[in-house]
């Protein structure tokens, strides 16, 4: 049994999806090309996954802090790994003597 559409929801600018104009569809592939141009196009239709690629991108490391330490940084909430990133950032710009290269 069909669904009668609610008139109180039609809305002209965006119609319901039917079996015809599904028929008429083709894959973005066939006409970004023509709407967008070749270039977009290509760069609209190349698969990204994953994180953006950085030129500094950040190392994996396992590392021990002491619990208070930790939890201080984590009482913070959401970002804390970045907050200890930047408070060691920090430390090495106050102390430029102390690493050895």
């Amino acid at each position: 049994m069909k669904r009668k559409p609610d008139p109180e929801r039609l809305d002209a600018d965006a119609p319901e999806a039917t079996e015809e104009w599904f028929a008429k569809a083709r894959p973005a592939k066939s006409v970004l090309a023509e709407l967008m141009g070749e270039d977009v196009a290509e760069e609209m239709l190349k698969p990204k996954r994953g994180r953006p690629v950085t030129l500094q991108p950040k190392a994996h490391v396992n590392i021990r802090l002491d619990a208070d330490i930790l939890e201080a940084f984590k009482d913070g909430g959401v970002g804390w790994q970045t907050r200890i990133n930047s408070a060691l950032r920090d430390w090495l710009k106050t102390h430029p003597g102390d690493r050895k290269d």
